[in-house]
């Protein structure tokens, strides 16, 4: 149920089409909920059938013209209703830690490449987000809406760090085996 929420709060940042969305969701909130072009428009037209998004009028002919979409107060109290909703924490699903395990019944060759290349992604990511901190929080920005995205960027910072030192921790007690 949450993409339809994330696709709410993106329109309520900005109106946009479903072409600026996905853009939107590939540089930011892309990095915390992933979802591909299709499950977007499939999306879009949902909640605009549900009666939370409308398309706006546009001023040029329809044809060949992208939609944009706005938030309706329906789609506003939803997400009031959703943000305000109790939820319990996600158990971790990932498939490298499923992969160790298995690797732990049938052995571990090929594993400790890709816990490499693993270490060199989230590296990557951390110095991303990283850049994104540095760019788009100074110290004066401080107000709420700042303080929030800020809790959301530093728990991909900290999600990040933890890969970082957990599986350098991982490859160097395989290599000392």
């Amino acid at each position: 149920m949450s993409l339809p929420h994330a696709i709410l709060t993106a329109l309520l940042e900005k109106p946009s089409s479903g072409l600026e969305l996905t853009r939107r969701f590939d540089r930011s909130i892309g990095y915390f909920w992933s979802a591909t072009h299709q499950q977007i428009y499939r999306e879009l037209g949902k909640l605009e059938r549900d009666g939370l998004i409308r398309e706006l009028p546009s001023q040029a002919p329809a044809r060949g013209q992208k939609k944009e979409y706005e938030v309706l107060p329906q789609g506003r109290a939803e997400l009031v209703r959703w943000t305000a909703a109790p939820q319990d924490p996600k158990p971790l699903r990932d498939p490298l830690l499923l992969r160790l395990r298995s690797a732990a019944v049938v052995g571990v060759t090929g594993v400790d490449d890709d816990l490499r290349r693993h270490l060199v992604l989230h590296r990557r990511q951390l110095d991303r987000y990283l850049e994104i901190e540095e760019k788009d929080f100074p110290p004066e920005k401080n107000s709420e809406v700042d303080r929030l995205q800020h809790a959301v960027l530093r728990a991909g910072i900290d999600l990040e760090t933890f890969w970082v030192r957990w599986l350098e921790r991982t490859i160097s007690e395989l290599d000392d085996a």
